[in-house]
């Protein structure tokens, strides 16, 4: 994901201001990809209500994908209240998720690449430093009783167990 105003070529800065990117390596559907982005962007606040998601035909072009590809997932984030399809138009953001101030997201983000710098010294490659990651989020998440994605999970403790 990119994120920062796109630009026609014909000075028009109405347009996106997020460009999707995929990771064909990550096993994560490529529909999903796009939708995970936008939450992303709305949780850290670089997407906001009003805003336009690049047309259907502009990310099938950017990245080759199918039609159907993107517009399941914007029928996804429509689905979920984030957007709203306006005909002719495009695709706009309706919706909002929880966001951190940006002071405290500026804090966390200092902690998380100091971390990322040790993990490099400590010769972690990228899929090392994410596989601790997600270790790390997967063992946060049991202890929470939540999925990694905050959500409870019925029948699960803070301990970790099962109740």
């Amino acid at each position: 994901m990119v994120i920062g105003k796109q630009y026609d070529g014909e000075g028009d800065s109405r347009l996106s201001p997020i460009t999707f990117t995929l990771d064909p390596g990550s096993g994560v559907p490529t529909y999903l990809q796009l939708v995970q982005q936008v939450e992303h962007a709305l949780r850290l606040g670089y997407l906001k209500q009003g805003d336009q998601l690049p047309k259907v035909r502009e990310v099938v072009a950017d990245l080759a994908i199918n039609p159907n590809t993107v517009m399941k997932a914007y029928r996804d984030l429509e689905g979920k209240g984030l957007t709203a399809g306006r005909p002719g138009q495009g695709t706009f953001i309706e919706g909002s998720l929880d966001q951190i101030d940006f002071a405290g997201l500026a804090g966390l983000r200092k902690s998380l690449l100091t971390w990322l710098a040790e993990a490099d010294g400590a010769g972690l490659d990228q899929d090392g430093i994410v596989a601790l990651f997600t270790s790390a989020l997967r063992d946060f998440a049991d202890r929470r009783g939540t999925d990694t994605r905050g959500v409870d999970q019925p029948g699960r403790r803070a301990e970790g167990g099962v109740a």
